[in-house]
């Protein structure tokens, strides 16, 4: 493993210092230009400049100057596409629709680098500026957003990205393998109109004559103006994301069809340690220094991604439509070797931020049957109860884990991608908790319940809160044996579809038992591709059919967020108001169950206190 201090060119000065006439694929990503494996960005050029193919990178380019799209010349195969590491449209804007004014991936973390739905505008720009070069989109904006789908910020269903792009081709999911397939093709003089049978592909097409043994789901007018209809095309093409089992799903858009292949294979160890132990740079490139560099490194310089896939099955979590429920995993040879790599970088401080992934303890497939069979269609490994086949075993990762501590220089190793709590509580032997709490933290662990109400947990496809009780029992338990003093910091959020004000109360009535006020609120955001915004748009759970209650007056939302920070003065009037609406007056007053006197305190100069009411969304943030 090594690094590599030579980027790839990002202008016309660096193509001739490379001794490159013209590049085989120039990449145009909403991300400013970081070279490391947790930028898809990265990856994808790395993974072609691995086999043998020149790859540019035009990064934030001026969206309204043409010439911007130009300044590597034209590709001799394509332009690939992609918005950066997060959807823009949830880069751009909180849950409440606010516009934010950092980004966290462009110089100096400055807003205002990237337009709103940057694929459509990037692919738009690149058509002007090459007519006849191929387009093929990707990343998570793309991927999430290949079939019509409900758009949160324009309140409406929207058609596939695809066509609204008139890209050529979309990659969805993780793209390694199939980007390299499709380079291929093309180096060989395949027109890319007819790459048709890559598996993890979407491409439109007029008819289905050449089409066998596929899905149908309900078209795109059906789906913007019935509900059923929305919730029915969501099912059927969830049901189809595994690669083992999942078939060729078709969606037809007014005269044309949009066409997906079935998922690409994961990556098997060997093919995984290959992705990660390409000649990185590991930074952001120099010319963002002046600016003071891309702040969303900080927190990735030094961590490792140990795996890939969730079975967590989180119904606001869009991974079951992105990376899949399959783990993927590195040998812990390649994990070590990276955090070796680390230990000889200047500005390494002797701690290792994160060894996880998605959920930090899922290591291996879910069982055995998935290797041959695939993930279950219609059953979920953790939800409501853990399957009987489900394999539950943190040795291997222990094993990691008791390493990576051991090499020379590193001071400490803490666990920050999140534990899945319930399946750590599913575990007989004691020791991976006890490890975690000796080793892996410090004077707190962060792990994600979410909510309390059991109503609300099922739709969250969460765990009971009776699972999350013998969960903290254990934690404390296992301090207590350490004669540590260590907290548990739980994730909650709230107006997730299933709650009303009745469960918005109870989890205050929880919070007031922690004895300590949520220094950050988190709202239900309705992002691409997942199960809960399927549920918020459609009032309907589309795997089992049942009606859900959905909270979107904004002023419902406000005393739902209010009365997770109850004791926030600023939030009395709305706490109050949302007790009496839910005939709860029992909460006002002076008894140890109440959650706000009878009259409202005096308002001070809060300042900068820690509980200032923040609030934060569910999208792109790791939950489990």
């Amino acid at each position: 493993m090594q690094i590599n201090n030579k980027f790839l060119p990002v202008s016309k000065q660096e193509l001739k210092a490379q001794g490159i006439e013209q590049l085989d694929f120039i990449l145009i990503t909403g991300d400013a230009y970081v070279d490391h494996p947790s930028f898809g960005t990265a990856i994808i050029s790395r993974i072609l400049e691995s086999e043998g193919f020149t790859v540019g990178i035009i990064a934030q380019p001026d969206w309204n100057n043409v010439e911007e799209f130009r300044r590597l010349g034209k590709p001799k195969h394509a332009f690939l596409i992609n918005s950066g590491n997060i959807d823009s449209m949830v880069n751009h804007y909180t849950a409440s629709k606010k516009k934010r004014s950092d980004d966290l991936y462009s110089p100096g973390g400055e807003g205002g680098h990237r337009p709103d739905r940057a694929v459509i505008v990037y692919c738009n720009k690149a058509r002007e500026a090459y007519k006849d070069v191929p387009i093929i989109i990707g990343g998570i904006e793309a991927s999430l957003r290949r079939f019509a789908h409900y758009d949160y910020w324009d309140n409406k269903v929207r058609r596939s990205i695809l066509l609204d792009s008139k890209a050529d081709l979309l990659i969805y999911g993780m793209g390694e393998k199939t980007i390299v397939q499709i380079a291929n093709l093309l180096k060989y003089g395949m027109n890319v109109s007819k790459i048709t049978d890559v598996r993890g592909t979407v491409y439109s097409v007029k008819d289905l004559d050449s089409l066998k043994n596929f899905v149908e789901v309900p078209s795109f007018e059906e789906v913007s103006k019935d509900k059923d209809a929305y919730a029915e095309s969501y099912k059927l093409e969830y049901y189809e994301q595994d690669a083992i089992r999942g078939k060729t799903l078709v969606q037809k858009h007014g005269d044309r069809y949009v066409v997906q292949t079935p998922p690409q294979f994961p990556l098997t160890q060997e093919e995984m340690d290959m992705v990660y132990n390409l000649p990185y740079a590991r930074t952001y490139h120099p010319m963002y220094e002046a600016k003071g560099g891309i702040p969303a490194i900080k927190e990735v310089s030094f961590s490792v991604t140990s795996h890939r896939g969730c079975y967590g099955g989180c119904s606001f979590c869009a991974l079951t439509f992105h990376q899949g429920r399959t783990i993927q995993n590195r040998s812990q040879s390649s994990i070590l070797d990276e955090i070796k790599l680390m230990t000889t970088l200047d500005d390494f401080k002797g701690y290792i931020h994160d060894i996880g992934g998605p959920t930090a303890n899922f290591r291996h497939k879910a069982c055995k049957i998935q290797e041959t069979a695939g993930v279950c269609k219609n059953k979920q490994c953790l939800s409501p109860k853990p399957c009987k086949n489900l394999i539950v075993d943190h040795k291997e990762y222990l094993s990691l884990l008791r390493q990576a501590r051991e090499i020379p220089g590193v001071k400490k190793v803490f666990i920050r991608s999140g534990i899945r709590y319930d399946y750590l509580t599913y575990d007989k032997n004691p020791q991976f908790l006890e490890e975690l709490c000796k080793h892996h933290i410090s004077g707190q662990l962060k792990v994600a319940p979410e909510h309390v109400s059991d109503k609300v947990l099922k739709q969250m496809g969460k765990p009971t809160r009776e699972v999350y009780d013998r969960f903290t029992k254990k934690y404390f338990e296992a301090n207590k044996k350490l004669k540590k003093n260590q907290f548990l910091v739980p994730y909650l959020m709230s107006s997730h579809p299933g709650s009303d004000l009745h469960a918005a109360i109870e989890l205050a009535q929880y919070i007031k038992s922690m004895g300590y006020t949520p220094e950050q609120v988190q709202d239900f955001y309705p992002t691409p591709g997942s199960l809960s915004t399927t549920m918020y748009y459609t009032g309907i759970n589309p795997l089992t059919g049942e009606k859900v209650y959905v909270p979107k007056e904004q002023k419902e939302k406000n005393m739902q967020r209010a009365l997770m920070q109850f004791s926030i003065p600023e939030n009395y009037k709305l706490v109050k108001e949302a007790l009496i609406k839910a005939g709860r007056e029992d909460l006002i007053g002076r008894g140890k169950d109440c959650l706000i006197p009878e009259n409202p305190p005096r308002l001070k100069n809060r300042g900068n206190s820690k509980f200032s009411g923040k609030t934060s969304s569910n999208h792109n943030k790791k939950k489990h």
